[in-house]
């Protein structure tokens, strides 16, 4: 005789949490039922159906799993997770790496690499980058680190966003670009800019943080590589 399953009124706050946070999200990180499944290592898509829409309870390791899929803490989908998580966190030697995060690489490209890169649609393999460098964020295949060179996007002092030189950002091409969003943008054919996409009386600018820089008008010379979506240091700046 087959064992009747228990759902309780937690498991479908839970799933319900889930399931909203999965409609927000899944569109973002290009994701089906299918490809869940896949990367979360379950036989069907059935299995995530099921949970999103609690014919199946999410036990811890389930939690966990798409936490990490959908890119945000496992207390957003079960709160009663946050003791235990924070006890983890808090006892993970030196404040290493979440271990139920999920880290994804990219390639850190020169300017010369990445114009060929987003012009010709060139696929880079492991001796072709500079190096790789690994983020809980995911992007498009084609996404790719770049240096900030100069200080145009250096925000004045107490200002956030910031972006000093030397910072690491991460670009995807594939990320539809908005008013008010960060991106790289290549001006006259090939001289690459970091700046700021806005909208100002019907026409579009490239705006710097730094105040003593002037904003660039987008006009015909002017061709968007992708959208800056990430920003950190080199881990070899604090050797």
């Amino acid at each position: 005789m087959t064992k009747k399953i228990t759902i309780t009124d937690k498991d479908i706050q839970n799933a319900e949490r889930l399931r909203k946070i999965w409609d927000e999200k899944r569109k973002q990180l290009s994701l089906s039922q299918e490809k869940a499944a896949d990367i979360l290592g379950f036989k069907t898509q059935g299995a995530v159906s099921q949970l999103l829409n609690a014919k199946i309870a999410l036990n811890t390791e389930n939690t966990l799993k798409f936490a990490a899929l959908l890119q945000v803490p496992a207390e957003e989908i079960n709160p009663d997770l946050s003791d235990l998580l924070r006890s983890i966190r808090t006892h993970t030697p030196g404040n290493r790496r979440n271990l139920f995060e999920k880290y994804y690489e990219y390639p850190l490209l020169s300017c010369v690499q990445a114009g060929a890169f987003t012009m010709d649609d060139f696929s880079y393999t492991q001796k072709d980058a500079i190096k790789w460098i690994s983020t809980t964020t995911k992007a498009s295949d084609r996404s790719f680190w770049l240096e900030v060179k100069g200080h145009s996007m250096t925000a004045p002092q107490g200002g956030k966003p910031s972006f000093p030189e030397g910072m690491l950002i991460l670009v995807d091409p594939e990320r539809e670009i908005e008013d008010g969003d960060f991106c790289v943008a290549r001006m006259n054919g090939d001289e690459f800019t970091f700046k700021r996409f806005i909208r100002e009386s019907g026409k579009a600018y490239l705006e710097p943080l730094n105040p003593r820089f002037e904003m660039i008008e987008c006009n015909e010379n002017c061709q968007f590589v992708g959208k800056v979506i990430k920003s950190q240091w080199n881990d070899e700046t604090f050797d």
